[in-house]
């Protein structure tokens, strides 16, 4: 499956990839919970498809999108930690840079947090 940016779909907090049938088989989702500022609290892809990029694939349309629209970030979803610490190109999409790259300092586990703004 040769996958493009082109091919994602996009909302206003949530970019997904759907196969064929329309089935959702990848997404990041990212709520706003302040205006103008959002919490990344889950990256989920297909075991069929993990190890081909699409997580960084979501997660630079993501931040594009955010930068794009002048909203910031807060990061739960232990993917996004990583993937905007490898990725500092991308700091203007979020809150406070400084914070999420201590949190993939100690990161211990490969799992989403608990969300921290509930609507």
């Amino acid at each position: 499956m040769d996958i493009k940016m082109s091919d994602l779909k996009i909302s206003k907090d949530k970019i997904w990839l759907e196969d064929g049938n329309g089935n959702t088989i990848a997404f990041v989702e990212f709520p706003e919970f302040e205006r103008g500022k959002v919490e990344v609290t889950h990256t989920v892809v297909d075991p069929s498809l993990q190890g081909k990029g699409i997580a960084g694939m979501l997660m630079k349309a993501m931040a594009e999108k955010l930068v794009e629209e002048g909203r910031v970030a807060e990061l739960t979803c232990s993917y996004a930690i990583r993937w905007f610490d490898k990725n500092r190109d991308y700091s203007d999409a979020l809150i406070d840079p400084e914070i999420e790259y201590k949190k993939a300092d100690n990161m211990t586990h490969n799992a989403c947090g608990i969300p921290k703004h509930k609507k």
